[in-house]
């Protein structure tokens, strides 16, 4: 199709097993004025272009909205089955209609397929419809009206035109091989009604499928395990050689390099990335030469976020979190947010303590976006993800997929490595408050817990870090930003060196625990590198923006990663070392 995976989100637990997730965003770029809508007016056909219709995705958003259990293999009938060659031909097909003027509106074929489809744009369109299911091109025999109208067949379009552009369309079908064909027109009485060889076999009102859909008001109540989780006393917690830890917190697949991952995919095509996956956010220019021509000075950014584990211990706190982390994200390569789009993973709502898993992350994403005035402007809902097998009854995690969109002014952006022998390296955020390894991948890992209460974050504090990030990157203060998320700031740290050939230099005065700074996951922290003739002009502006700064060391030309605390060496590990074994720990556990 020629779509570079430029960003995404991987993330590994035992509840994912039997249903693991995989949530798709794409971003398109269009012209200002050229936004085609689901919309017509009574008396437009109805014309159907792309791949035939046929059995494969009949109840697929329902078999998707169900428990997995013995029989799962029954189920298979109802995936939908995509064919990228088809969907490539069906978008140049699209497009060119729509530079020829033959299209008013359209919509995609969706859940609920024909019926689904003609039926929101009939409502938006405040008419009714009519469909004509004989003319529909089918790729199988015998099928049932019903069939034919909940087929979730992928690669189709429905497109709103005019009895004179017909003619073209068909053309265009024909040229690039795909079917097509008029199968209704818009009406004027609010009614869904459907015929098979003139004999009408569905009639329904319009508002009743689309806006009078029932309500469910299902009952919800906190966890009894909660409890138990948030009594949680980190100093009770044995204290782990760091070297020991370091090494297996780089080989944990959740923290471990993905780049076995997105090297499977081009994040090139159409040589727009300007900064690749691998970093806190992926950023690319708009620029395309054709249908239609863009260009512009602006460039986007793109970040996905998913820590579902900080949502199992407060889905409300975890939501709050996770909209955080995805924007600052953003604000550690330079750019403002313009929207989010999240998909909202659970288990089984029939069950009230997943329910309110939903209605807290909810709660807690909406309070959150509407602090930071980020409107959420799509999504999806994957709910049912529960697994029964014998005695185990099992939900994942609640996983709302949270990806965000910003924009960079004048093409100035920062990525998260360090770039000079003598840079100064500083963290910097809210720092006075406790380090909690609550949630965290070193508690996980190092310990074998899940425990704790997810680390509130300051919005407050939150909004300034980002504002203070982008003001530092446009007046070319910082050298490099990198968020401190899973496995804390020892991670980070290094993940600012892999690939380099520096070291680091980090000298510490610290009396508490050295494990609980290292490796917490507290929100509203970045590692930022500056230039020593910048130092005192960073310190000033994060103090006046009422945030916390502390210098960690310097950037040195020893490729070593040497940490001291009170002037006795903790660590002197060779980075290289440790690179390779962040490197291949993910593509050795597969």
């Amino acid at each position: 199709i020629g779509i570079p995976t430029v960003a995404g989100e991987t993330y590994f637990e035992e509840c994912y097993r039997t249903n693991p997730l995989v949530n798709a965003f794409c971003l398109g770029i269009l012209p200002a004025g050229r936004m085609f809508r689901a919309r017509g007016r009574p008396g437009d056909l109805l014309f159907l272009l792309g791949s035939s219709t046929g059995r494969d995705g009949i109840h697929g958003a329902v078999m998707a909205s169900a428990e997995f259990g013995e029989g799962i293999e029954e189920k298979l009938p109802n995936v939908q089955i995509g064919d990228p060659y088809f969907g490539k031909k069906l978008i140049e097909a699209v497009l060119q209609a729509l530079e020829e003027e033959l299209v008013s509106g359209l919509q995609d074929l969706g859940a609920a397929g024909l019926s689904g489809a003609s039926s929101e744009l009939a409502n938006k369109s405040k008419c009714g419809v009519e469909l004509w299911l004989d003319r529909v091109p089918l790729r199988e025999e015998g099928m049932k009206d019903f069939e034919i109208l909940l087929s979730e067949s992928q690669e189709r379009m429905l497109l709103v035109t005019q009895e004179e552009k017909v003619h073209r369309l068909l053309e265009l079908s024909k040229y690039y091989h795909l079917e097509g064909a008029v199968v209704g027109r818009l009406t004027e009485d609010g009614l869904f009604r459907a015929y098979h060889k003139g004999e009408l076999v569905v009639e329904l009102p319009v508002s009743l499928i689309v806006e009078e859909a029932p309500v469910y008001e299902k009952p919800y109540r906190e966890p009894d395990r909660l409890k138990s989780l948030w009594d949680f006393d980190q100093n009770s917690l044995p204290e782990v050689p760091l070297q020991e830890a370091l090494i297996k917190l780089l080989s944990s697949p959740n923290i471990a390099s993905k780049e076995w991952v997105y090297s499977q995919y081009d994040h090139q095509v159409g040589t727009n990335t300007v900064l690749k996956p691998g970093g806190d956010a992926a950023v690319m220019r708009v620029k395309w030469v054709e249908k239609p021509e863009l260009k512009s000075e602006r460039l986007i950014a793109i970040t996905a976020e998913g820590n579902g584990r900080m949502l199992f211990l407060d889905p409300y706190e975890g939501g709050k979190y996770a909209v955080a982390e995805a924007l600052r994200n953003l604000a550690c390569v330079g750019a403002k947010p313009l929207g989010i789009t999240d998909c909202l993973n659970f288990g089984n709502p029939d069950r009230p303590e997943v329910m309110w898993q939903l209605v807290r992350a909810i709660e807690g994403i909406s309070e959150a976006c509407k602090f930071f005035e980020v409107p959420v402007v799509s999504g999806n809902v994957s709910l049912y993800n529960e697994t029964v097998e014998r005695e185990e009854i099992r939900n994942i995690y609640p996983t709302p997929i949270m990806v965000a969109v910003g924009y960079l002014e004048d093409g100035r952006f920062l990525d998260h490595c360090f770039k000079e022998e003598g840079d100064l390296i500083f963290l910097m955020g809210d720092l006075k408050r406790e380090f909690s390894l609550a949630g965290s991948e070193y508690l996980k890992v190092i310990h074998g817990r899940v425990s704790g209460r997810t680390p509130q974050v300051n919005l407050e504090k939150e909004k300034r870090l980002h504002a203070l990030l982008i003001k530092l990157i446009k007046e070319n203060i910082l050298r490099s930003a990198h968020d401190v998320s899973l496995g804390g700031l020892a991670v980070a740290l290094l993940e600012c060196l892999f690939g380099t050939g520096l070291g680091v230099e980090v000298n510490l005065y610290m009396e508490e625990r050295l494990d609980f700074f290292l490796f917490s996951e507290n929100p509203t922290m970045v590692v930022v590198s500056v230039r020593r003739e910048d130092a005192e002009v960073f310190k000033d502006l994060v103090e006046g923006h009422d945030l916390d700064w502390l210098f960690l060391g310097r950037v040195k030309e020893e490729e070593f990663f040497t940490l001291t605390n009170n002037e006795e060496k903790i660590l002197e590990l060779q980075v290289s070392e440790l690179e390779e074994i962040w490197e291949k720990a993910l593509e050795n556990l597969l």
